[in-house]
Formats: structure tokens, sequence, C-alpha cells
């Protein structure tokens, strides 16, 4: 568009120039928190999913050399392995790790073929370690580093004898007859394809998606299992706000993006598609997000009061920030700033999960971690409103591999003898619930003071070592609690049917 007219991408022609350089701004800030991978980042994650390609055509040839398919079969099959997440989407970091999904045939098994023959290739090859099932889940997995990069894998089994390279998920056609496991399975890349095709500018929905994600860790409203927004929410809210900007300037999205959702009338749903929404019935949960794929499906949520209240406290901050950026004054790190718990709260509620070693502290957090919302409904039932900053602390001067976190109390006057119902209710759910497989770990809930949190000497660590964005504190030659961030994945549950409305996929 033209300056000759009255208006440029929405704004006076007098407002052009600011609102360029506003962007130019943001877009620098984005690569000095390292949002944008390098050149070869970016290389090193092609590598491995081509790899990973010619892994599991090797694998699924003979796996139908096993199942006895005759000759000209075995030369036709074939499996492909499709990127989702973050990854899929474009908007992963240096340290982010690998969401793909592997598609194989209908005579390639989960249980058998999936868990363990090709569970045992990839444990033979020299570049991947740390290998491990996850098989209890909605969407089960193998999860392992090839190369140094985190890899979650699941799997989805479609009726066909070969799989397309550039097979098309959101065609019917391909979805004929399938499995509850791999409908959940294919949920989150046929989530990324539809927003991939509907926003109008793919470049813009990712910068928005890169910096509001950066906005909802800073500002500890980022994920599921916490009760906040996950990944495939972000990309949603983004991708909507894409639409109805399709020549906004990236600052001026990200303006939208606030103004939008601060005043958002939940629980209205979010809809990307007007026609695939069925009237009939109410939408899920305090915040429905509606998946873009079809269906009256819904993103997984575990939103509650408490988290909810934070979600719209902190749009509106954003809201009222954003009406100053086209100000000289206006500075980008302002939206950015860590949340300040140790200032906002007097009273903390203290959760101290241990094990015996580093690999049973892994499964034991991730298992814990998949209740969370259980425990944060019951601390809201005695404590009244809660914030579960996600930031995962290790007590060094203990023994045993711990971590540890601190949610936020609303109180001013607590009766701490309370937690003890909270941590006798919460034992019960974490031991009735499903079925663990891993070794039992322990869990110790305690109420503490301001005072008492963790030192607060902190500086922003972004080394090779660390899988993510996060905030660490260097330690103390005194015993100190150590906030770090905690290589444990999200722990996962059990979903009954694909027709459930919510759906838990990853972005």
């Amino acid at each position: 568009m033209t300056r000759g007219g009255v208006r440029y991408n929405g704004f006076p022609p007098y407002l052009a120039d600011t609102e360029e350089e506003c962007s130019v701004s943001l877009r620098q800030l984005m690569v000095n928190e390292g949002l944008i991978p390098s050149s070869e980042d970016e290389n090193k994650r092609r590598i491995v999913i081509l790899k990973l390609q010619k892994i599991v055509v090797r694998w699924v040839k003979s796996i139908a050399w096993k199942r006895r398919l005759p000759q000209h079969h075995i030369n036709a099959t074939n499996a492909t392995i499709v990127p989702y997440g973050s990854y899929g989407l474009g908007v992963h970091g240096s340290q982010s790790d690998i969401d793909a999904l592997c598609i194989g045939p209908f005579f390639a098994t989960i249980a058998e073929d999936f868990f363990i023959d090709l569970r045992d290739l990839l444990k033979s090859r020299a570049e991947v370690s740390e290998i491990h099932c996850v098989k209890d889940a909605k969407v089960p997995l193998i999860r392992f580093k090839f190369d140094g990069i985190l890899v979650d894998l699941p799997y989805a089994q479609l009726r066909l004898l070969s799989i397309p390279n550039n097979v098309d998920v959101l065609n019917p056609f391909f979805l004929r007859g399938i499995d509850e496991t791999s409908w959940r399975s294919l949920s989150g890349v046929r989530a990324n394809q539809c927003i991939l095709q509907i926003v109008p500018s793919v470049e813009l929905f990712q910068s928005l998606l890169r910096c509001v994600k950066l906005w909802a860790k800073r500002r500890g409203v980022y994920g599921n299992l916490n009760g906040f927004l996950g990944g495939v929410h972000m990309a949603i809210l983004a991708a909507f706000v894409c639409g109805y900007e399709p020549n906004a300037t990236l600052s001026s999205l990200v303006a939208s993006f606030f103004s939008t959702f601060a005043y958002w009338q939940w629980p209205t749903p979010v809809v990307l598609l007007r026609d695939a929404y069925a009237a009939a019935g109410s939408p899920p949960g305090l915040m429905p997000i509606q998946l873009p794929c079809g269906g009256r499906q819904y993103c997984n949520s575990n939103i509650t009061r408490s988290t909810f209240y934070k979600i719209m406290s902190e749009f509106l901050r954003g809201h009222h920030l954003m009406k100053d950026y086209l100000k000289p004054s206006f500075n980008w790190t302002s939206l950015f700033e860590p949340y300040p718990y140790a200032t906002t709260y007097a009273w903390f509620v203290k959760i101290h999960l241990s094990a015996d070693n580093q690999e049973g502290l892994s499964d034991w957090v991730g298992w814990v971690k998949s209740r969370f919302r259980c425990l944060l409904i019951k601390i809201e039932e005695v404590f009244g409103l809660c914030d579960p900053n996600p930031t995962e602390y290790v007590e060094t001067c203990e023994k045993q591999p711990n971590i540890v976190y601190y949610w936020g109390l609303h109180l001013g006057n607590i009766n701490v003898s309370d937690i003890e119902t909270v941590e006798m209710d919460f034992l019960k759910n974490v031991n009735n619930r499903g079925s663990f497989q891993g070794t039992v770990g322990g869990i110790k809930l305690s109420v503490v003071q301001a005072s008492q949190l963790p030192t607060k000497s902190v500086e922003c660590d972004r080394s090779k070592n660390v899988a993510r964005t996060c905030w660490r504190v260097r330690e103390d030659k005194q015993c100190k609690n150590t906030p770090v961030y905690s290589r444990q994945r999200p722990g996962y549950v059990k979903m009954s049917n694909r027709d459930a409305e919510s759906t838990d996929v990853k972005c």
C-alpha cells in the first residue's frame, strides 16, 4: 500500500514511520532475547528430521518383512515424519525441542512395532540418547535426544500401505477408520496446518507468536499444566488477531492482541473458522478456544478461577502499556518484565517433590504436574486465589534430587495448618488416579512467607545447557535454594475418546 492516500497500513502518514520504527525495535529485541535461531541451529534441526525420516522408512520396511508381506508391498511401503508444535509453526528458538509425528501404515502397530522395534532401532543409533517411552498419556510418544536435541515422537497409524511424505492430514480420505490414539496424535499436526493456511501473512504471525509467548513466559501465564495458556492456545489467539489485521505491522499486531483479549467477553469462544462452530450447547471451560481443524473440538484447558484472574490481569496490563507504544519514551522491555512474585505476595504454598535419583525425579515430577490442576482447585477452596509460579527450583542442600515450586497466595492472613488437609487430599489424588509405572517419590506441602523465598540475585542464563528460556539464580556459597529450568516435559493424562470436547495438542 502506498503513502499517496490518507492512511498507510491503517495509520496516518505522519505516524507510519514511527510505526515501522517500533516494529524494527521489537524485532531487534526478539533477536537479543535469542528467539530467532541461527542458520546453524536451523540446519541442525533439518538434518535431525531427515535422519529420522530415513530411520522410520527403514523401520517400516523391516516390519513389513516381519509381517511376511509380499516383496512388492515391502518395496512400496513407506512411513513419514511430520514436524508440528513450535518447530512445525516456525516459531522455535535456538534451545527449543522438536515435536515430530511419525505416521505409519496399517500393519505397523503402536504397542509392538513402534514402542519396541522402533525404540530399539533408535536406541542403536549413536546420535540417540536418553530414550524413554511415555505410554500412559493422552498422546503416547517416544522421547529422546537426537544429536543433543530433545525430540518428542508420537505415532499415528493410517489405513494405508504407504504413507506419502507430503501426506495431507486435513484430507478426510487419510483419516478413515483410524483409532483413538492416532486421532489424538494427529490433532497437533492438523491444528498447525490449519493455522498456517488461515493467517494472511505467515511471517507476521510467526513474529507475533514469538512475542506473545515470550510475554506469557515472563509474566507467568504460560503452561497448560499450571492452569495457564499453552502453546496451542497462544497460536490460535495470535492467528485470530492476524486474521483481523491483514495489513498491520508487527507492533500494531501486538497492540491489537492485548486490546482484543483484555476485553474479550469470556466464555464466548475464540473461533478461527466460524462455520466450524456449532451453536448448540455451551463451550467448555472459562476461556474456550476452538481448534481450527473442524468438528466441535476445543483446546484442552486447565484454567481455573485463579489462573483466569491472573491471565486477564496480564492482558489488561499489556493493553495499558501498549497504549503508549508510539510515544518516543516507550520501551518494549517493560512489556516483557518478569513477574515480581516476591513483592506481590506475602505468603506462598511450597511444593517439594523428591525422588531417589534424577531419572526417577523426571518421571515423578511429570506425573505430579499432570495433577496440578486438582491441587490448584483444592488450594482455591482452602486459601482463596492462588498464583502457580511455573519456575522450578532446586534445594541444593538436600541429599535427594528435588524440584520445588512456590505458588503465591492472595490472602494476608493464612492458617498454616490448613495446608495439611490440602496435602492429604492431593496425595490421594496422585496415588489413586491412573497407574504411575515409575518409582513413587516424595511430596511435601508447606506454607512459607515471602521472606523465606530463594535468593533473588537473578541473572538471565541463555547457556546451551538450558533447554528453553528461563531465569536462573546463581548458587551462593551457602546452602541456598537455586531456581533452575527443569528439563521435565509436561505430564500427560488419559482421555476417554476423540469425541470429547477438549483435545490436547501441542504448539
